[in-house]
């Protein structure tokens, strides 16, 4: 029980000095699913012929992006990881 209640306040704690990080992963996770979308979209119009050179950078593009998100989703998620580190050995000074 002692654990949780501590895990708790470690998570609250890095809340309190990253209030915005929830949002920002809501966004990175909303925009890499729409380049999902798109990529998918793009994909199928190429794979059925009916795609063009613009369709093919439109598609990268598209990757793109969720290539970029899912970074900043793992780099937030490191970030956060290493900020409840810091408050934990804070604690234990």
């Amino acid at each position: 029980m002692a654990n949780r209640d501590e895990e708790q306040f470690l998570r609250l704690q890095a809340e309190a000095q990253a209030p915005y990080r929830g949002l920002r992963q809501f966004v990175y996770l909303a925009f890499a699913l729409s380049g999902l979308a798109g990529a998918f979209i793009f994909a199928t119009d190429l794979l059925a012929g009916d795609g063009n050179l613009r369709t093919g950078v439109n598609l990268l593009l598209q990757l793109g992006l969720v290539g970029a998100m899912t970074w900043l989703w793992r780099w937030e998620q490191r970030k956060g990881q290493r900020q409840r580190e810091q408050i934990r050995r804070d604690r234990l000074k």
